[in-house]
C-alpha cells in the first residue's frame, strides 16, 4: 500500500499531509475535546458534540464521554435518583441535557454542579413527587425546564431558586392542586418567566385578585386548560379578559376550558367555560374583574390619575403613544392640557374632569422587533359632590317613606283595639255590674241582714227575695247526691206572689221560714 502526500495551501505556506501529521492532529482532537480512553461509549451513538444514549438500560452516566459534548441524551433507562456524583465529570459545554422517560423520583441539592452551563434540561415523565429546597440552584443559566408528566403534587416556593434566567417552565399533567403563584410574586420569583403550562393538573379554583398585579407580559404565557375548576363568575371574566387580548393560551385553547359545578364534584357533566356565557354572569362582575386588571379606572372630579400601558412588549425598545377619545394623539415629553405620557408608557392626568371620561387606547410599538399592541382602557370621571346630594335625596325619599308606612300601621292599631266609649255606656256597663254582684251576693248569703235604719226600710218595701233550699233524700240511687227538689216535677213558682205592705222582719220571718216545701199532689 502506497500513500500519497498531499498539500494544503494556507495563509503561512504549504502544509504536507503525511501519517504522522494525521497521527499529530489527532492528538490535539483528543487533548481539546478531553483524554478519556474512549472517544465514544459502546452503548452510545456519538457525532461531533451530541451524545444520545437512549434506551440502554444505563442506571448512571458513562464516564467516559466527551467533555467537549454540548447535548447529553439519556432517555428512557433506569436512572432512579440524582445525586451529587451521578455525573462523573465536569461538563463545562453541555448546554442541554434530556433524562425524560427515566424512574427518577427525587433529586438531592448539588445534583447539577457539574453541569453549570445547561439551557435546556428535560426531567419530563419521571416519577418525582415533590420539590423541595432549591434544588437547581446551580444552574444560573438555565432558560427552559421540562417537568412534565411526573406526579407533583407540591411544589415549595424556594425550589427554583436561582434560576434567574429561566423562560419556561413545563409543569402539566402533574397533581398540582394550587396555582405556583411564588413564582410571580413571591420572594424567589422568576422575572425572566414569560411562559408557564400547568395544564391538566388537579387545580379547581385562581387567585384572581392575586393575579391582577402580575404584568400582561407574564400572564399572556400562563396556560391553565385542561383543569377541573368550579365555575365561578370571576374565573370566566378574566379568561374572557385574556381572550379578548388575544392571550394565545385562551385563543389557542378556547375548547379546552371546561368547568365543573359544585354540586358535580366527580365531574361527570363538564360545562364549557369560554362559549356563550352559560354562567349568566352579571356585567358588574365582568366589569369589576377588568377593573383589578387595570382596564377600567374611576376617578373624581379633580383627582390626580396615572394609567399604566400594561402591553406584552414593554421592553427597552418600546415606544408609546395615546389617543384620547376625541382622537388626540399624546406622546411622551409633550404635555397636551392636563395629559401627560411617560416613556415607559404610563399616562398621567394631573387634574381629571368630566370630559376627560372616555376610552383612550395605547399603542405600542417594537421597530426592531417588528411588533405592535393596541391596549384599550376606559376611565370613568364622576362629580363626588352631585353624586353624594344625590344619595342625600334617596335617603330622605326613602327615609320619609318608611315613616309614612310605619305611622299608618299605628293608627290602624289603636283604631282596631284601643276606640274610646261614650261616658253613658261606661256608666250603664258599670250599673249592670253592680247590680248582678248585689244579687249573687243576696242569693249566696244564708244570714239574715242587719236592721237597718228607717228610711232604707222605706226603700225596701216590696222587693222579693227566694231562697231555694236543697232537699236530700237517702235513696240508693243518688249516692249520696244532692237533689234541689224532692221531684222533678215540682216547680217553685209564684211564691209570694201577691204584694205585701208588711214590715221587713214579716218578710224576713216568712222567708227564712222553717217549714220545708211540700210537694204537690
Amino acid at each position: 500500500m502506497s500513500l500519497n502526500w498531499r498539500t494544503i495551501p494556507t495563509r503561512l505556506g504549504v502544509f504536507k499531509v503525511t501519517c504522522k501529521g494525521l497521527a499529530c492532529l489527532l492528538v490535539f482532537t483528543v487533548s481539546v475535546c478531553g483524554s478519556a480512553p474512549g472517544m465514544c461509549p459502546t452503548a452510545c451513538i456519538c457525532a461531533s458534540d451530541i451524545v444520545s444514549c437512549t434506551n440502554k438500560n444505563l442506571s448512571r452516566v458513562p464516564g467516559n464521554l466527551y467533555k467537549c459534548m454540548k447535548r447529553l441524551d439519556l432517555s428512557y433507562n433506569r436512572i432512579g435518583f440524582l445525586e451529587p456524583e451521578w455525573v462523573p465529570a465536569l461538563f463545562e459545554k453541555l448546554n442541554t441535557l434530556i433524562i425524560h422517560h427515566n424512574s427518577i423520583s427525587s433529586i438531592i441539592t448539588g445534583s447539577f454542579s457539574t453541569t453549570p452551563n445547561l439551557k435546556y434540561l428535560d426531567l419530563s415523565s419521571n416519577s418525582l413527587k415533590t420539590l423541595g429546597s432549591p434544588v437547581f440552584q446551580e444552574l444560573r443559566v438555565l432558560e427552559v425546564l421540562l417537568l412534565y408528566n411526573n406526579q407533583l403534587m407540591q411544589i415549595e416556593p424556594s425550589a427554583f431558586g436561582g434560576l434567574y434566567k429561566l423562560q419556561k417552565l413545563y409543569l402539566s399533567y402533574n397533581l398540582l392542586l394550587h396555582f405556583p403563584l411564588d413564582l410571580y410574586t413571591g420572594k424567589h420569583k422568576l422575572t425572566d418567566l414569560v411562559l408557564l403550562d400547568i395544564s391538566f393538573n388537579h387545580i379547581q379554583s385562581m387567585p384572581i385578585q392575586r393575579l391582577s398585579s402580575v404584568p400582561a407580559k407574564y400572564l399572556s404565557g400562563i396556560y391553565l386548560h385542561g383543569n377541573p375548576f368550579y365555575c365561578d363568575c370571576m374565573l370566566y371574566s378574566m379568561l374572557i379578559f385574556w381572550y379578548q387580548r388575544h392571550f394565545s393560551s385562551v385563543v389557542d385553547f378556547k375548547n379546552e376550558y371546561t368547568c365543573l359545578l359544585r354540586s358535580d364534584p366527580r365531574g361527570y357533566h363538564k360545562l364549557p367555560l369560554l362559549h356563550d356565557n352559560f354562567l349568566n354572569c352579571s356585567e358588574s362582575t365582568v366589569n369589576s374583574s377588568f377593573q383589578a386588571f387595570g382596564f377600567i379606572h374611576d376617578a373624581q372630579v379633580g383627582d390626580r390619575l396615572i394609567v399604566h400601558c400594561d402591553s406584552r412588549i414593554s421592553d427597552a425598545g418600546t415606544h408609546f403613544v395615546w389617543v384620547s377619545p376625541d382622537n388626540r394623539l399624546l406622546e411622551p415629553d409633550r404635555e397636551t392640557d392636563n395629559f401627560k405620557v411617560f416613556r415607559n408608557g404610563s399616562l398621567e392626568i394631573t387634574d381629571a374632569q368630566l370630559e376627560d371620561s372616555g376610552l383612550y387606547s395605547c399603542i405600542a410599538i417594537n421597530k426592531k422587533r417588528l411588533l405592535n399592541e393596541t391596549i384599550e382602557v376606559r376611565i370613568n370621571v364622576s362629580n363626588f359632590t352631585v353624586n353624594r346630594s344625590h344619595a342625600h335625596e334617596a335617603f330622605n325619599t326613602a327615609f320619609t317613606t318608611l315613616a309614612a308606612c310605619v305611622a299608618s300601621i299605628v293608627l290602624v292599631l289603636l283604631y282596631l283595639y284601643l276606640t274610646p266609649c261614650p261616658c253613658q255606656c261606661k256608666a250603664k256597663r258599670r250599673k249592670r255590674k253592680l247590680n248582678q254582684s248585689s244579687a249573687h251576693s243576696s242569693i249566696l248569703n244564708s244570714t239574715p241582714p242587719q236592721q237597718l235604719p228607717t228610711d232604707e226600710k222605706k226603700a225596701s218595701t216590696g222587693k222579693r227575695v227566694v231562697f231555694l233550699e236543697p232537699v236530700h233524700e237517702p235513696k240508693h240511687s243518688q249516692n249520696g247526691k244532692v237533689k234541689l227538689f224532692p221531684n222533678d216535677n215540682v216547680i217553685a213558682e209564684s211564691i209570694l206572689k201577691t204584694t205585701r205592705t208588711k214590715s221587713d222582719s214579716d218578710s224576713v220571718n216568712s222567708v227564712f221560714s222553717d217549714t220545708p216545701f211540700m210537694r204537690s199532689t
